[in-house]
């Protein structure tokens, strides 16, 4: 691939995947340090595609690898603030709340979601991926993509719920009588 090629590949899908590294790295240093791996990765090895029309598929399934194998590499280094939240908290109503709440809110509230379940939900609501595209970057079945986007969905409801109680508690009385005591 030309130098002018790699660029243009660059161009069309380093913001995508870095939204995707993000929302399973958590910060943003790491998220840019993945993103810039599957690139190296691709520049010596990605000449190997046969089809380019599957680039970007080929860049998210790297990029998780390269997640999943860091992650292996620092879980013996993990404090217990690391381990993800329990679904115990999971909310019984189905409302959506992410109409009435700012973007920052809901990218926390992704944020709290259990990893497994964060990156096919990032995949399909962020990358408009298909279930079988997230099930190839993934490597697991279909079934499992399904599974964990509905679990996901959940854990997604909880943490919104959670967001929405904090802004609701953040919420200041105005008006005239907000600040006098009544007789």
């Amino acid at each position: 691939m030309s130098s002018e090629g790699f660029t243009q590949l660059v161009d069309a899908h380093y913001a995508a995947l870095y939204r995707f590294a993000l929302s399973l790295a958590k910060r943003p240093e790491d998220a840019g340090d993945l993103v810039q791996q599957t690139f190296f990765i691709w520049a010596t090895k990605g000449h190997g595609l046969r089809e380019a029309s599957k680039a970007k598929s080929w860049l998210f399934t790297t990029l998780y690898r390269e997640f999943l194998h860091g992650r292996r590499r620092d879980s013996r280094a993990m404090s217990l603030e690391d381990l993800p939240p329990g679904e115990s908290d999971i909310a019984a109503e189905d409302v959506d709340r992410a109409a009435r709440m700012d973007a920052s809110a809901v990218v926390a509230a992704l944020q709290a979601v259990d990893e497994v379940f964060r990156a096919p939900l990032t995949l399909f609501y962020l990358e408009d991926m298909s279930y079988a595209e997230i099930a190839a970057t993934l490597g697991v079945p279909i079934g499992t993509v399904m599974s964990r986007l509905s679990r996901g969905k959940a854990q997604l409801r909880a943490a919104l719920a959670q967001e929405e109680k904090a802004a609701q508690s953040k919420v200041v009385p105005f008006g005239p009588a907000a600040g006098r005591k009544q007789a």
